[in-house]
């Protein structure tokens, strides 16, 4: 099955891919790599999530932001490739931050919100490393920045 098919199947909208607000790509391609950069967490509307995860955020609210974020890495992914995600041979890596109290210890199981969304849209190919990183504040006052790399054919 497509990666094209497997957003079809899983009834997933992909977001339009934002432009940079600051001094740097949103993506870039080096040798057979693409990196995208950090993408914040927004909702289906553009609205920011914001919060601290622990107190303003439960972890199924920030799994479900960082769900966002895997959307928008996977919309960027497709804008770099021109429009066609089957030139992507695999996801590598995820590296997720949470906006999180000094008490939160549940990193891991709001990130799998982005690794779970890349697997549904990837497949086998979205099996990546990862790591997930508490914060305390991310940009704009999001809940959570997830960033990837994936593997080119």
């Amino acid at each position: 099955m497509s990666f094209e098919e497997n957003i079809k199947k899983n009834n997933i909208t992909l977001p339009n891919a934002a432009d940079p607000v600051g001094a740097y790509v949103a993506a870039k391609i080096v040798d057979k790599l693409l990196y995208i950069s950090g993408q914040i967490s927004m909702d289906e509307n553009g609205k920011l999530i914001k919060g601290k995860v622990g107190k303003d955020l439960n972890t199924e609210q920030a799994y479900k932001a960082a769900e966002r974020c895997a959307l928008s890495i996977a919309a960027q992914a497709k804008k770099v490739c021109n429009n066609d995600l089957s030139k992507i041979k695999s996801c590598i890596k995820l590296t997720g931050f949470v906006n999180s109290t000094d008490e939160f210890t549940e990193q891991p199981k709001v990130i799998n919100g982005a690794s779970d969304t890349i697997a549904k849209i990837f497949g086998d190919s979205g099996m990546h490393t990862r790591a997930a990183v508490s914060v305390n504040s991310l940009p704009l006052g999001v809940a959570v920045e997830v960033d990837a790399i994936f593997e080119l054919i």
